[in-house]
């Protein structure tokens, strides 16, 4: 594999995977309860009526565009992917612009107050550059609010399956956005209570440990884990409701499967 095919993410991600996700994220607790985590998030930060354009890199099927709607109504929004196929699909929820482009090479420069990427950086083998050129994209003063997945000790074929490079600490995760320019104003944890269902799991199903796999990505596993029996998925996503509240608060979480930043250009 080429240098260009990791960081562009073309050989990280299967565009199969579309169809499924899309199918399930409208109802799936976990889709829910990070969009109302970023939502949240959003909500910290100061003076967030100025925030008049945004994009989300990554944007896939378009879920989070709707919310980033539903949260900066007066804003121009763009989302943007490598992916034909999630683009057609993000078409169905989201009527502004939609760009298909590698965020490393699509040119934008000081042009955006916010830049969106959710559960993305992951996914890229340059993760530092992938930051250092998001930087680049934002105005002075400019936000970036992003997700991705946390813990290494969660790894197994999910990862694999979803073409994950790496899972990340909250140490780990800060260091790269201030080597990359930026300035963190909040990181937390969240998904506080799947950490031990999932560890659970994890240890018991796969037991795969490290930050990567020559293992091919297989639908079959993410689709498994799509599938979640109705009376779970309503209990989870009510244990999973206090959370944004802890967020607006500016409080952060001690544990949970993913991590969310905040954080904004350094002058």
């Amino acid at each position: 594999m080429s240098h260009s095919q990791a960081i562009d993410g073309r050989a990280s991600f299967c565009p199969e995977h579309f169809e499924p996700l899309f199918a399930a994220e409208d109802r799936h607790f976990w889709f829910r309860a990070r969009n109302r985590c970023i939502a949240a998030t959003a909500r910290l930060i100061p003076q967030r009526n100025s925030i008049k354009d945004i994009i989300e890199h990554g944007c896939g099927t378009g879920f989070v565009l709707r919310e980033l709607e539903r949260i900066f109504p007066d804003a121009r929004i763009t989302g943007a992917d490598l992916f034909a196929e999630g683009l057609s699909l993000a078409r169905k929820r989201f009527g502004g612009t939609l760009v298909r482009g590698d965020l490393l090479h699509c040119g934008y420069r000081e042009a955006f107050d916010l830049v969106g990427l959710f559960d993305v950086l992951e996914h890229l083998d340059d993760d530092l550059r992938a930051l250092q050129v998001l930087r680049e994209q934002l105005r002075p003063g400019g936000w970036l609010l992003m997700t991705v997945p946390a813990h290494r000790v969660l790894w197994s074929d999910y990862d694999v399956a979803s073409g994950h490079r790496r899972r990340y600490s909250r140490s780990e995760l800060m260091g790269r956005l201030s080597q990359a320019g930026f300035e963190v104003k909040f990181c937390t944890e969240f998904m506080f209570a799947l950490f031990p269902l999932m560890l659970l799991r994890r240890r018991l199903s796969w037991g795969r440990k490290g930050t990567a796999s020559t293992v091919a990505p297989s639908p079959g596993n993410l689709n498994d884990e799509l599938h979640v029996h109705p009376l779970l998925n309503r209990l989870l996503e009510a244990i999973l409701r206090p959370e944004p509240w802890w967020i607006e608060k500016g409080s952060r979480m001690l544990c949970g499967t993913s991590l969310l930043a905040l954080a904004t250009r350094k002058a």
